[in-house]
């Protein structure tokens, strides 16, 4: 009987030691933590902050040290209808790294009472985990839902021109809005960016047709204004033309009259010079008698035709001419008679 309680008291003591070394070592597991890079986890002992433990590994003391569980939102996409859906996680270790959120389309209303969907993107950092678990509760979907009141509340006071026109502008208000609010909560919103901006249908086709017909109305333009410039350039073409032509029959004119300037002075000198002659071998005679003679004989061939050109026989002023001959006769014997 003793032998028996004995070996019942050895196996109760073993079982109690083998559940205490079990449960011993299954507390330092869970005490026992591998932080990777770019994560901290927030130790907590009984309840309160008591440090963050960076990357490597550290041992924790058993059931005074906790790590605190963070509620997380995250957005993933169905692939079967393409559309972002939300789903929250308990996690123990909060990422440092940038993150991008996406959040779905949503309305916003211009201020000229136009609906559209907007999808926007977001990059946001964690800079200081403590604030980030105890100052909000699920702080990615405090930034999501603080992102989308900004962004109808920025749409809100602009038209539908502005907004299609002015993204640069949307998403750097947006982000200096984000980045002052967040900064109480340790995040950091380094870029937000508008992915899609789809207007209504109706609205548009009348974007298109304006499109088109401003298209249109710059091809017209462009079209007067080449033609504009052609016939500018061929008027000044003409003009020019017209100067250098005129240019060359001035020049050609004044060519002329000086050639017939300088033809009718040496004519006009040799002239002189045959009087001078006809005065010096006859100083009594009138040499004019002699001169008129010798243009009446050169023009007598013209005179004596008709109007058909052809040559009339009979004499013409028979007398003027013998007179002229007589002269002539008589100032070419006076010369001889002197030489």
């Amino acid at each position: 009987m003793e032998i028996f309680m004995d070996s019942t008291f050895a196996f109760i003591f073993l079982t109690i030691f083998a559940v205490a070394v079990v449960v011993f070592l299954m507390a330092i597991f869970q005490a026992t933590y591998v932080v990777k890079q770019a994560e901290i986890i927030i130790i907590e002992r009984f309840g309160k902050f008591h440090s963050i433990l960076h990357p490597g590994i550290h041992v924790v003391i058993p059931f005074m040290d906790q790590a605190r569980k963070v509620v997380w939102s995250f957005a993933k996409e169905d692939p079967n209808t393409k559309r972002y859906y939300q789903y929250i996680e308990i996690i123990d270790r909060i990422d440092l790294r940038e993150s991008v959120f996406d959040f779905p389309k949503q309305n916003v209303i211009t201020k000229d009472n136009v609906t559209m969907e907007i999808n926007a993107i977001l990059y946001y950092q964690i800079t200081d985990p403590v604030r980030a678990v105890y100052e909000i509760n699920n702080v990615s979907l405090a930034i999501e839902k603080l992102a989308q009141t900004a962004l109808r509340d920025i749409v809100g006071s602009m038209d539908l021109d502005e907004t299609l026109s002015s993204r640069d502008f949307i998403n750097e208000k947006l982000r200096i809005r984000l980045d002052e609010a967040t900064d109480k909560w340790g995040v950091k919103v380094n870029r937000v960016e508008l992915q899609d901006v789809n207007p209504p249908l109706e609205i548009r086709m009348a974007m298109e047709k304006q499109m088109r017909a401003e298209r249109d109305r710059r091809a017209h333009i462009l079209v007067a204004e080449g033609n504009k410039s052609s016939e500018i350039l061929e008027a000044e073409g003409e003009k020019q033309s017209r100067i250098e032509r005129a240019r060359g029959e001035a020049e050609a004119k004044i060519t002329l009259a000086n050639a017939e300037a300088e033809s009718r002075i040496t004519i006009a000198r040799a002239e002189a010079e045959v009087i001078e002659l006809i005065k010096n071998a006859l100083p009594s005679k009138d040499p004019a008698s002699f001169i008129i003679a010798s243009k009446y004989i050169q023009a007598l061939p013209e005179i004596t035709k008709d109007k058909e050109g052809k040559m009339i026989l009979v004499p013409y002023e028979a007398s003027a001419m013998m007179g002229a001959f007589s002269g002539i006769k008589e100032i070419l014997s006076n010369g001889n008679s002197k030489s």
